[in-house]
Parts: C-alpha cells; structure tokens; sequence
C-alpha cells in the first residue's frame, strides 16, 4: 500500500520508512511557504511510531503563534496542493493533502497554537508510546481490530479508539510532567 487511503475508508498497515520520508517533504514545504510565521512542526500520529501499525497518511502538527497568520498562506498553500479544509476543532485548522479526483488523501496538517493543549497532547502521545512498547501495542491491535471492523468507516473507526486515547493522553501527560527534558 502507498502513502494514501481513499476518504472514509479505514486500513493500517505496519510502519513504513517511506512515512518519514513523506512527512519530512512535506515538512519542508511547509517551512519553506510559512517561513518565519511557524514556531515548529513535527510529524506525528501513527505513521511517527515505529512498531505500530497505521492508516497510511501522514499527520503533521504545525504549531503557531496566531491562525491569521497562517490563513494568510491559503493561496500559496493550495498551489502546493496543500489544500484548508476546515476548523477541525476548536483552536485547531486542518490542511489536507488530497488527490481530488480520485478521493484520496495522503497528507492531515493540523494547525494549533504552539504550546498549548493540543500541541502538547500530539507530541506527548507519540513519544509515550514510543517509550513505552507495551502500550504503543496495545494501541496498535486495537487499530487492527477496529480497522478489520469498520474498513468502511472511518468515523466509527475514530470512536473505538477514543476510550484508549484518552487514557494514553493522561498517562502521557503524567509521564511527561516526570521526564520533562524529554525531545
């Protein structure tokens, strides 16, 4: 499978270098179009740990200091196929990579204020789980499991992960409070 999965549809597959690859383009795209208007930018989500399984689309977060500076960029954005898509949450803008005619996507750039609760739940999440193996396990069978029951939904997909990533999160946060010289 390549890095891109039709919209609405679920499936994960065990990591991959040519994520970090992906992502790292994209990250420098992104740093070369918002230049000094982005504090830092890190790959996260799935497809950063290794030795879990992930739906293969990168997820990015972009951490900021203001949205309208960012908003300003739609335009160069889009004509680097870096496409706003909406509000995703409150205090988060999401961009997507996607291949409009064939409704896939390949790319979620998540745009949230540097430092602040999102910022640091993305961040906390990926490096829990990539020092804690039994955990990222746990997590990864579960996305296997859910993925082998809803291929075709993926908000029902999202839903059955939500219970245990809210218990990642605050384990996460906790375990980052003891080690906070961690990345």
């Amino acid at each position: 499978m390549s890095i891109s999965l039709k919209r609405g549809t679920v499936a994960v597959e065990p990591h991959r270098i040519e994520w970090d690859i992906a992502a790292q383009e994209v990250m420098n795209k992104l740093k070369d179009i918002l230049q000094e208007d982005i504090v830092d930018l890190q790959h996260i989500g799935s497809t950063s740990i290794k030795n879990i399984c992930a739906k293969p689309i990168i997820d990015i977060v972009v951490g900021v200091n203001s949205f309208d500076r960012i908003m300003a960029h739609n335009e160069e954005l889009k004509a680097s196929d870096i496409v706003y898509r909406r509000q995703d949450h409150p205090g988060q803008h999401l961009y997507v990579c996607y291949d409009t005619e064939n409704d896939i996507q390949t790319h979620f750039i998540h745009v949230v204020i540097y430092g602040e609760k999102q910022w640091n739940n993305y961040l906390n999440m990926r490096d829990y789980l990539d020092a804690h193996k039994d955990k990222a396990k746990e997590y990864s069978d579960l996305k296997e499991r859910l993925a082998k029951m809803f291929p075709q939904d993926r908000q029902a997909y999202t839903n059955g992960k939500s219970l245990l990533i809210e218990n990642i999160l605050q384990s996460a946060q906790e375990w980052r409070n003891t080690n906070s010289d961690m990345r």
